[in-house]
This record gives structure tokens, sequence and C-alpha cells, in this order.
């Protein structure tokens, strides 16, 4: 329920008339995106829980089939939201000239067009499945689009056929923008081209009266592996992958006027039941297509477009190793570029000097700068080696063809294990100065993708400390040996994050209990792990103050009078999307910091390889520091988190402050600032 409620933050986005039209429409397609997701995992994970215990007879703490009923309340509800506020931009749009119409408000010359373009790019795309005259009812490809198809004759209206006709959204836009005259622009979407041309497919068969209808199936995505101990883990996600193409319904959307009799028909031969969340929606799903609406209109329309910031010491034309030697180094995205991360592969590509590469692999861009970068350093005659996750979900195709590409390049790939994500960002470059072997790393927030670095903020850390390189470089032993290590500086999940983190809280409960100044500052994307919440409850009982910084879930309910009076959370959904994750602690004046690749979430603390980093230089921490209390003070984005009344922003009678906006103009007047 609080992921929900995190979504409709992202809602809130797109009804909010101070954003640019375009990006409202985006933000319907993130919305969409992630009620998708939220359907293959999260309610998914809820329907296997119920059909478990239904077979075990054990009792739970919590009432799964109460859980999914309210999860359909709020889906419903939202859904109508998101049919309101797409009608009110479809109007916006129309007020600056830009229509986007259906099959029936065509006019005949712009229906040739239309006709036109079906024959040419459409039609060769579509085979109809008669799925009135199937025996077996045809799988349905998760979170794909159809439209079922009603058949009949003027002449004979009980002659009824059904068919279904899978959306080609995947090969075509879904977008055909189709006349531009008289300043007018004309948009129509994908299912209405299908839609105005229908009869052009089935006047084979005699039927002269076609209807559609969008529907859609969501499936579960939890993999399932096989005890298979002749298999390799590479090939135990291949086969889970397959499988996952086969999963359960969890979701099941139609278009609210469909036709009950090519309803009940599809429902019956999917072996759809209430608890499978048949919900009726608008004409139109897949909203993440929106994602690539194009751009159209005058340019107050459009997102405004991010420059990066040059990073105040770091020159692209100058040796980063150099400089790394001299002090550490902090990139902050998307406000810096991700091209130094990129920049110090490369340069360890072709430097004689480097020995060896190590490098923590989750998500990657589609066309991956850093793969070729690893290749090339293999290439080079460096020793390479690359852990790549293969469980990185929906993800694990893409991350299986990268292995591929890395071992064919001479490069030794590890996989991890079954149970055990590694979700760690870290970067290990080991060089032959003189007698001595020196370490260059980097430790971060966020994946190694400069696709998403455009859009994510994250903060990686570029060190040559010889305590943070030995232990990082203890990390890939770890996870090459599958040994526990100790660490003297890193925080490393599954076995001493969490310990690391509750002995710097117990010190802040410690510090207020002795009348001494002790504060918390924590950000991250999620908080559900409940010995967590339970020590920030204990610390804001002692008189610890607490400012919480969560993008999404959290369990924890602040303002409790007696147990939480001393937490104060908010979460700020803006153009960009907050993911770093930064714990900031008092310490009695001497002020700790970390980033982590870790939320506090059960998963990240007890099933996953993750590090949690201390900042050791003052300036980078200062800046940590800064860009924490800038985003305490928005007015602008901030929502209180569990508020009673939900999502209410965090309005006051200061003037305007925008995080975002106010990160990005401190990076900016640092821009030329010389501090080496």
């Amino acid at each position: 329920m609080s992921w929900l409620s995190f979504n409709e933050r992202v809602l809130q986005e797109a009804a909010d008339s101070r954003v640019p039209l375009l990006m409202r429409i985006r933000f319907l397609a993130i919305f969409s995106s992630n009620q998708d997701e939220f359907f293959r995992v999260r309610v998914a994970s809820l329907r296997r829980i119920v059909d478990f215990y239904k077979k075990a007879k054990v009792s739970l703490d919590f009432n799964p089939r109460k859980i999914l009923k309210q999860i359909h309340s709020t889906v419903v509800h939202q859904q109508e939201r998101f049919e309101s506020i797409f009608q009110e931009i479809k109007g916006e749009l129309a007020n600056h000239n830009i229509f986007i119409v259906n099959e029936a408000e065509l006019t005949p010359k712009q229906g040739k067009k239309v006709r036109e373009y079906f024959h040419q790019k459409v039609r060769p795309y579509i085979v109809p499945l008669m799925i009135s005259e199937m025996e077996d009812f045809p799988q349905l490809r998760d979170g794909y689009i159809y439209l079922g198809v009603v058949m009949s004759k003027k002449g004979n209206p009980s002659d009824r056929k059904y068919a279904l006709l899978e959306m080609p959204s995947d090969r075509l836009s879904r977008f055909f923008v189709f006349e531009r005259s008289e300043n007018r622009t004309y948009v129509i979407l994908l299912d209405n081209v299908i839609r105005y041309c229908l009869n052009d497919l089935f006047y084979v068969r005699g039927y002269d009266q076609c209807m559609a209808y969008t529907v859609k199936v969501t499936k579960d995505a939890e993999m399932d592996f096989d005890n298979d101990v002749s298999k390799s883990f590479l090939e135990l996600v291949e086969i889970a992958v397959k499988r996952r193409r086969l999963g359960n319904p969890v979701r099941f959307i139609y278009d609210q006027n469909i036709d009950v009799g090519l309803l009940n028909f599809i429902v019956q031969k999917l072996k759809l039941s209430e608890e499978d969340n048949i919900i009726a929606g608008g004409r139109y799903h897949n909203f993440k297509d929106f994602m690539n609406f194009p751009m159209l209109g005058p340019s107050p329309l459009y997102p405004e477009k991010h420059k990066t910031v040059k990073h105040y010491i770091i020159d692209p034309v100058k040796s980063l190793f150099s400089l790394l030697k001299k002090q550490d180094v902090m990139i902050h995205l998307p406000y810096h570029s991700f091209n130094p991360l990129i920049d110090l592969l490369r340069e360890a590509a072709i430097d004689p000097q480097v020995t060896t590469i190590k490098a923590t692999l989750y998500r990657l861009a589609k066309h991956s700068n850093i793969i070729n970068a690893l290749v090339n350093a293999r290439k080079n005659g460096k020793e390479v080696v690359v852990v790549i996750e293969l469980q990185a979900r929906f993800d694990e195709s893409a991350n299986i063809k990268w292995a591929g590409i890395l071992q064919d390049a001479g490069i030794r790939v590890i996989h991890g294990q079954p149970g055990i994500k590694i979700h760690s960002k870290l970067l290990l470059v080991e060089r032959k100065e003189g007698t001595q072997t020196v370490r260059y790393a980097s430790v971060g927030t966020g994946n190694f993708n400069e696709s998403t670095a455009k859009l994510y903020c994250d903060d990686h850390l570029l060190t040559t400390h010889k305590g943070i390189t030995k232990d990082i470089s203890k990390v890939f032993e770890q996870i090459e040996t599958n040994m526990l290590k100790t660490y003297k500086h890193l925080l490393v999940s599954p076995h001493t994050m969490q310990l690391g983190l509750i002995k710097q809280i117990d010190k802040e409960i410690e510090n207020a209990q002795n009348g001494k100044k002790a504060f918390i500052i924590a950000k991250m994307n999620s908080l559900n792990e409940e010995e967590m919440i339970n020590k920030f409850y204990e610390a804001s009982q002692a008189g610890v103050i607490i400012w919480l910084i969560i993008r999404g879930i959290c369990s924890l309910v602040p303002g409790i009078k007696g147990v939480s009076d001393n937490i104060q959370a908010i979460s700020i959904v803006d153009k960009f999307l907050e993911h770093s994750r930064i714990y900031y602690f008092a310490n009695n004046g001497k002020e700790k910091c970390y980033i982590a690749s870790a939320d506090l979430l059960e998963r990240n603390l007890h099933r996953r390889i993750e590090v949690a980093c201390p900042i050791y230089d003052k300036k980078i921490r200062h800046d940590l520091k800064m860009i924490l209390l800038m985003q305490l003070k928005d007015n602008t984005k901030a929502r209180w988190l569990n508020h009673p009344n939900g999502n209410i922003y965090k309005n006051d009678d200061r003037s305007p402050i925008r995080a975002q906006d106010a990160i990005y103009d401190y990076f900016k007047a640092k821009e030329y600032k010389d501090s080496i």
C-alpha cells in the first residue's frame, strides 16, 4: 500500500499544471510502467502467499486476501484519476492545436492517409487469431496489448465470431502523426489505426461489422529455479526466464465498454477468478509507450533540456589517475556527467601500468560504453573480472547477452548464486607503480549505466584511499570465493551493514541521552526493515532528531506521540528520479556520512551483497550534507510521508524552494572553482 502511495505521487506530477505538458504525458507513462511492475512482482507475491497458505493451512499475522482487496480498490481509484488526467492533457494539447483523435473523428481525407499507412506499414505485422474457432486458447504475452474483435453481419447479427489481434507496438511507433497543416497537428494511436481498418482484415470471412476492444494480461514475473545440480547458474536463469512467459495471470485489464459476450468468453478461456484482479479500464493501455510520444508544438510544452555542470575538479583532458592520487573525487549525477567513469575505464584500458580491472554490473545501457571499455581493456592484455548479476529483475535476458559478449572477449565472468543478488556498485583498478600496486576505485549508489545516469540522482566516489580500496578488493574476493571477509571501512551486507548502521544510531542515542547534539539524516529509496524501523523509533524516543528522505516505500510512521515525535519523513518526486542512498550522522560534532547501494529494505540488508562506504573527505561530505539540507528545505516537490490525508505537499510560507533546481545551481556555482 505504501508503494501504491508512491505511484500516486507520480500521478500527482502528471496532474501538476506547473510541469511542461509533454513531461506530464511522460509521468503518465511512468505511472503505467510502475503499475505493471507492481502487479508482476508485488501482487504476484501476495497471490502466491494466498495459494500457499490455503494449501498449507498455516495462520498468518496478516491477511493477504484483505490486502489484495485494498490494492484492487486503490488501483481502480487511481485508474479513474489517470483517465481524468489524460483527458485533461488531451484538452490542453488541443488548446495548442495538437489533436489526439480516434478512428471515428477522422475526415475522409485523413481516413485515406490512415488507411494508406495501415496497408503499407501495419498490416504486414498483423495475423488475427480466430479464438472462437480455436480448441486451445492462445498464450497471451505478458505486458502486450491485444485488440479483442467482435465480428458480425448486418443481415444476421446472431452470427458472431471473436478474434484477437496482437498490437505490433514493439515494432511500430504507437503514434502516427498524419497531418500538419494550418498550424494544426493530428495524432492517432496505432490502436485506432487498426480499428479504422478492421473491415479490411476480415472482409474475406464475409463479416461487415467489426468492433475492437483493448485487453491486456499481466503475469507473475517471479523466477522459479530448478534444483538441477547438473546445470550451471546461467543455464538455470535462462530456463527460469523462458518459464516466466508461462506465468500465472495476476491482472486482466479490459476496455470498460467491451462487448459482454467477448469479455465472458476471454475470462472463461483464461480461467480467471475474482482474485485475478479483473479491472475495467479505459480505451488505451500500455501507457508506457507514451514515453515516446512525439515532441510536437511550441518549446514551452517540452521538458526542459538538461545540460550537465562542468565538474569543478575534473579536467577531461588530464589523467584521472594523477588527479586521484592527490584527492578523492565525487560525481553527482545527473548534475555532473557520467563520462568520468567511462574515462577512468578507458584510461585503465590503455595504461601500460594497469594490470587488473574488476567491476560489478547490475543494469547496463542498451549500448553500453562500459562493456566496450572492459572488452578493449582485455584486448590490451589486462586481466578483467566482471561480476554480472543475472537476477537483475527484468534485465536477466540482457545480462545473459552481456555475459556472453564478455566471455567471448576472454573476460572472467562471475554470475553469483541463487538466493543472493550482488547489487553493489564497485569498480577496482590495480596499477603497478614502481614496486607497489596502487588501487583506484569507484563505489557508488547507482548502476554503471550511462542512459539512466541522465535521469537518476546518484553519487559515485572515486578514491585511492588505501583502507577503502583494500576493503573493495576483499568484496571481490568474497564474491569469487564465497568466503566471508572482515572489513575495516566498508559496511557490507548481508553480514555487517545493518550492524554498522545500528552502531551509528546507538551512538546518536547515547549522545542524545547525555545532552549532546544528536541527529540523523537518511536518504533512500525505500524503508521497510523492521529492526531498522524499531531502532529509528528508539532513537526518536531518546531525543535524536531524525529526518528521512524516502522516494518510495516507507513502513515507518512519523509523528506518533511517544514513539516517533522526533521523526519527519518526506518524499521528493520530480523531473529526476531520486536514487541515491546517503546516511548522515551528527556523531557529537565529528559528523559521519556513508553512501550506499542499499536501501533499508529486508532484501537489501539480508539477501544481497551491498556496500556502504564512509566519506572521509571533508569537502565531499560537505557537498552531500548540502544536498540533504536542500532537499529537506524543498517546499515545491516534497510531500509528507504517511500523512493521515495522503500525499500532502510540504508547503510553507517561505519562498519556493525546488531541491533539484537548487542542487543544480549549487554545483553550477562551483563549476570553475579549483579546490585542489
